[in-house]
């Protein structure tokens, strides 16, 4: 399998995973956080339980739930860097994001999966730079592990 940039809506995906971009206590937020939540619907309350036990989360690591009705099978919480100029090792953190994530997938012995650009949103981090990370670390990943990896990138 391959590593694949699609355009779209990262709740719609038919893959079996989905990875959040979250925030340390895993609550639900805004951007890919916030439309994950509200495309659970009347579940969110579940998913939010399910987080909480799980939190905290720390930067760099991944955590893994239930999808509440969604298309994918799991959704994976990640913890990405906040960009802070690039010399606060922001860039081994969302590298570990992907690492870790890929890696729960794999436990879970899921075929596809698709990811958000991490932190490239609210959290500042250069897209260019991020899309590198994401590159890279599915490419490390691929090199020993058959997955559909797909970087989701919203219209």
């Amino acid at each position: 399998m391959a590593f694949s940039i699609v355009h779209g809506d990262i709740v719609t995906m038919d893959t079996d995973a989905i990875v959040n971009a979250a925030n340390s206590q895993l609550l639900a937020g805004s951007g890919v956080c916030g439309a994950i939540f509200r495309a659970v619907g009347a579940r969110a309350g579940e998913l939010q339980a399910e987080c909480s036990s799980k939190a905290p989360c720390p930067t760099g690591q991944s955590v893994l739930t239930g999808s509440y009705g969604l298309k994918a099978r799991y959704i994976i919480h990640t913890v990405g860097p906040v960009w802070q100029g690039g010399e606060q090792g922001e860039r081994e953190r969302l590298y570990s994001c992907y690492k870790t994530a890929l890696a729960l997938a794999d436990q879970e012995n899921c075929q596809s999966i698709a990811f958000p650009l991490i932190s490239a949103g609210i959290f500042g981090y250069p897209k260019e730079e991020a899309l590198d990370v994401a590159r890279q670390a599915a490419a490390d990943f691929l090199r020993h592990h058959d997955m559909d990896v797909r970087l989701v990138l919203y219209p």
